[in-house]
């Protein structure tokens, strides 16, 4: 099998390239079959819902032939809530494909088998593919594939998507299918006066799609239901994707008057035609699935409930969420100091051979000094605090994620986000927060009101991303616990850290509260989520997996905007008039106002400076203290100290520093993100303004409380 990276948009389907839709319900293996059969843009992979949020695409060589597999966002139904779950239904509908590969999860066929039999009335060239095999047979779930087939008319593969070796069946299904399509001929059976309705519609709607040419292909029968139950979000995307409105032609029109007539006399209202339809629905799923499943023992899953007793459990369920995030913390405190240090010395001990090659290529002064102080070191800088902490922390997180908790965290937190009148699954959003604030707010997409969508939207930026980590460790470890690294130390550094978390969790509730109760008021919307079974992680994979899509993306990230920020502060810290730099100057003007916050200009235009991205706050600090405007010769924490304590630190401005890093505006990225989402400039602003007003009152009150109760 050979494989092709992949561009910015899907291409054009043809029979030499067929497109290929990867469809299935969230969490039942699709980004990683999908990771498996292509290689290009891979899509993050985890143990739980609302991974995916738009179309990914990628090629893949089968024989003599490139199939373009679209992996598309999990969904539950075509009945779109959510816009992840319009963007699944409008691909399958209306997206220039071949044909259908539905993913489902052999440990819970019955409920996937749903969404197969709505995309079936669709379109009828569709391909399941049964995934988790192993894990089904792990539980002593046995699956007829074969009776499977027959019963829905169309070819069904067994898969275990992490193995490759699994998918060859299903790329041999996936050849016959394209090469000669097999069209379904499975048709969901409704009640008898549904089914009457159907009949009194569907030959006027088929004489309208004979009349018109439509660029997609969907079944009459498919768009006459759509057409009784009156679903408004699907009849607008139809009519976007060709042009024509069927509800408007007066032979449809007349039929469905009709129709309705005959089912409200026999009680059937508009609002009871979607429950019928949903009932047809699950009963065929039922049947099909008692024909092919066989559960040999019906505790298959006993283990997954004794660990949700303890894990979900009111007693145990937040101190273990405590707990964990302490343990991580911990070992990324003990992991990352060492290494840290360590890569300082080695990139900072670089520089001199830098300076001599620039020398030996007789550099002018001023370029030398631009480059050196400026781009190199606060690269340097940003690569040595940034590096070491996210390659401990982000395999450790997504190991969390791979083994199935996150989900239970999403479910624990449901309570405090109905009190604020929030939806729970901006607990998912939150933890998608922890890696990118940027990839939190796109994240929210899987929050199916407007509403609670929004205010999760704009109370992301609550949960400190990786780049106000690395801030939150060097600070504590310098002013909040002992001197000596050792155990003792860093399980205390782990337990602030943690209690900072924590408190930006709170916030979370606070704010997301105080929204509900005034601009954004509603009642929040009730929350049902899957909880997927515990898995036992795929360690090498998941630290290969962290490393390069999280650490190396961020961290590249990190150094394309260092790098131009670095020469920019550079040219503040030595662009003297008057003998005072630029840098001074805007320091001063903010010094009364950052004093006010427990901080000082320095600190406060260090925030400012830093929009572009977080990770270049301390850089800024440091040139802004150093007389020579350059970071040269403190890379060492010992020095560190010693330059902001010589400038008036104390651990009361350590802890002011970090509580208004973990409340203030977000970065650029994140700003442009949330434009994009919201599509309002009034919004973004307000998501700008919101942490930075309770990071700035929390700042003002901890300084307030010390100077009169504590000890500077």
């Amino acid at each position: 099998m050979k494989f092709h990276k992949n561009k910015s948009s899907i291409p054009e389907n043809t029979p030499e390239r067929p497109v290929i839709a990867l469809a299935g319900n969230p969490n039942v293996g699709k980004s990683t079959l999908f990771n498996n059969l292509t290689i290009g843009k891979k899509q993050h992979v985890g143990n739980w819902i609302g991974k995916t949020t738009a179309n990914a695409w990628g090629i893949c060589h089968n024989s003599n032939k490139d199939y373009i597999l679209v992996d598309i966002p999990g969904t539950y139904s075509l009945s779109s809530r959510s816009a992840e779950e319009t963007v699944a239904r409008d691909f399958i509908c209306f997206g220039a494909h071949q044909a259908v590969v539905i993913v489902c999860d052999a440990t819970c066929l019955e409920r996937n088998l749903n969404l197969v039999l709505q995309i079936l009335e669709a379109t009828d060239r569709v391909l399941v593919c049964v995934n988790l095999l192993d894990e089904a047979e792990k539980k002593g779930i046995q699956i007829d594939l074969d009776q499977l087939s027959d019963l829905l008319c169309i070819p069904v593969a067994g898969t275990s998507a992490r193995k490759k070796c699994t998918l060859i069946p299903l790329l041999k299904e996936l050849d016959d299918l394209t090469d000669s399509p097999v069209l379904s001929h499975y048709q969901v059976t409704y009640c008898k006066e549904l089914e009457t309705a159907v009949s009194m519609v569907e030959p006027a709607v088929e004489n309208w799609m004979g009349a018109h040419i439509l660029p997609f292909y969907v079944t009459s029968r498919f768009l006459t239901l759509r057409l009784l139950e009156d679903d408004a979000s699907f009849l607008r995307s139809f009519t976007a994707s060709c042009g024509y409105d069927p509800a408007q032609d007066p032979a449809v029109v007349k039929s469905l008057q009709t129709a309705c007539s005959y089912l409200n006399q026999k009680g059937i209202f508009k609002d009871i035609i979607k429950d019928r339809i949903v009932s047809g629905l699950v009963n065929s799923a039922g049947s099909i699935a008692s024909a092919c499943v066989r559960l040999p023992d019906r505790n298959y899953n006993e283990t997954d409930r004794k660990l949700d007793r303890i894990l979900t459990g009111r007693l145990a369920a937040y101190p273990a969420m405590a707990g964990l995030l302490a343990l991580i913390f911990w070992i990324t405190l003990a992991g990352a100091n060492q290494l840290s240090a360590l890569l300082s010395d080695l990139l900072f001990s670089f520089q001199h051979v830098l300076e001599q090659v620039l020398l030996f290529l007789h550099v002018p002064v001023l370029l030398r000094e631009a480059f050196i102080y400026g781009i190199y070191q606060v690269l340097a800088w940003v690569v040595s605090v940034m590096l070491p902490p996210m390659a401990v922390f982000f395999p450790l997180f997504t190991l969390l994620e791979d083994s199935g908790y996150l989900p239970r965290i999403a479910y624990n937190l449901d309570r405090p986000f109905q009190c604020c009148k929030a939806c729970g699954k901006q607990a998912l959003t939150m933890a998608m927060g922890f890696g990118c604030n940027a990839a939190g707010i796109t994240g929210c997409r899987i929050i199916d009101s407007p509403r609670e969508r929004l205010i999760a939207i704009l109370t992301n930026n609550f949960m400190p991303c990786n780049g106000r980590l690395p801030l939150f460790i060097t600070l504590i470890l310098l002013f909040l616990c002992s001197s000596q690294q050792n155990a003792a130390s860093y399980a205390v550094s782990a337990l602030i850290l943690t209690l900072f978390i924590l408190l930006g969790i709170a916030m979370t509730f606070l704010s997301s509260y105080l929204l509900s109760a005034t601009v954004l008021r509603g009642v929040s919307s009730s929350f049902t989520l899957e909880m997927p079974p515990y898995r036992r992680p795929q360690i090498g994979k998941v630290i290969l997996r962290s490393v390069t899509d999280r650490t190396l993306f961020v961290l590249g990230r990190a150094a394309a905007v260092a790098a131009p920020a670095g020469l920019i502060l550079w040219l503040l810290a030595n662009v003297s008039p008057g003998g005072i730099s630029l840098l001074s100057r805007i320091s001063l003007i903010l010094d009364p106002l950052g004093r006010l916050l427990g901080m000082d200009g320095v600190i406060l235009t260090a925030f400012i400076l830093g929009l572009p991205a977080n990770e270049i706050v301390l850089p800024i600090i440091l040139m802004a203290y150093t007389a020579q405007g350059n970071l040269t010769g403190y890379a060492s924490t010992l020095q560190l100290k010693q330059i902001l304590t010589a400038n008036g630190w104390t651990w009361t401005t350590a802890v002011c520093v970090m509580l208004f890093s973990l409340m203030h505006w977000p970065c650029s990225t994140t700003l442009i993100t949330i434009y994009k989402e919201t599509k309002s400039a009034r919004w973004t602003l307000v998501s700008a303004i919101l942490p930075a007003f309770f990071g700035a009152l929390c700042c003002i009150l901890f300084t307030a409380f010390t100077h009169f109760f504590l000890l500077p």
